[in-house]
């Protein structure tokens, strides 16, 4: 689309900003301490709409009269939700509301990515008989890998499961009435993390909402086994299925915190870098490769 960079001349108060935070240098500063644009430049991040004071600034077709002001936050809140988010395993039996439903939907557009390379797509299952259908017939085609004809890679993934999945229990989707798929084209520039970035936004929106999550390796080790299920939920030729989440009304309610053992935090030091050995330089591309 077109960039249709506007400046209301009567509102800029040539204060510089939207020069100094355009990030691939699209803007500058004409003879009349205007700010131009040069549109081969620009990836239409929005950052001269959003840093702009006095809301002189319009781009994409979006005018900063549309857009919300922004809060301060309380930062222990915000830790508070980080801290109470859990993985849940028990869900009503019931649809979202359709208002939690489309705030979730329309949370996404705001989620970060590499490059501002705005083109995820999302498939949601937001109808429980729709996810029931899709469980149905995962769930059957596992048991069949697992019983009528054995595959190798389905049993050693359900290794710790298999009895319990073989006894009935939904150890796939843990009941879910509601799945979301991400996906990304494959030739994005941050294909491997923009999927995570946006599901991890998604899980702390909803857990704000009182939505239980759950990330689900199981069913994303699923879609790449059995192509046709991407071909169910409609993802797009050239897209890369990704990760899957599960979420729903909670069947269960967490009464506090959990106290978790910290990871290693280091603070680095400034010193010499040190010129590496041959073994050394391997190991170092193989940890950071693989």
């Amino acid at each position: 689309g077109k960039i249709m960079f506007e400046i209301d001349k009567e509102k800029c108060i040539h204060c510089g900003l939207c020069v100094k935070d355009c990030s691939p240098k699209a803007l500058q500063f004409n003879d009349e301490k205007i700010p131009v644009i040069d549109e081969k430049k620009c990836f239409k991040c929005q950052h001269c709409l959003a840093v702009c004071p006095v809301g002189a600034i319009s781009v994409c077709g979006k005018h900063p009269e549309n857009s919300d002001r922004i809060y301060s936050q309380d930062p222990e809140m915000i830790l508070n939700l980080i801290k109470s988010r859990r993985s849940v395993r028990h869900y009503k039996q019931e649809n979202l509301s359709p208002d939690k439903m489309q705030k979730l939907k329309d949370m996404l557009k705001y989620v970060p990515t590499g490059v501002n390379f705005h083109k995820l797509h999302f498939a949601f299952i937001d109808d429980i008989e729709v996810m029931n259908e899709f469980r149905d017939y995962v769930n059957q085609k596992i048991k069949d890998a697992l019983t009528v004809k054995p595959v190798k890679a389905v049993a050693k993934k359900l290794s710790r499961y298999t009895k319990s999945f073989l006894d009935g229990q939904d150890i796939l989707f843990r009941g879910a009435p509601h799945m979301v798929v991400v996906s990304t084209p494959v030739n994005a520039p941050c294909a491997n993390v923009d999927p995570f970035i946006a599901l991890s936004y998604f899980e702390l929106y909803a857990n704000s909402m009182n939505v239980g999550t759950c990330w689900c390796g199981l069913v994303e080790f699923c879609l790449m086994i059995m192509p046709e299920l991407s071909e169910y939920l409609n993802i797009p030729e050239g897209y890369k299925a990704s990760y899957v989440m599960l979420f729903g009304e909670p069947d269960i309610k967490f009464a506090r915190t959990i106290q978790p053992e910290p990871f290693e935090i280091q603070s680095v030091q400034k010193g010499k870098f040190k010129k590496l050995g041959f073994a050394d330089k391997i190991k170092r591309y193989f940890w950071n490769w693989k």
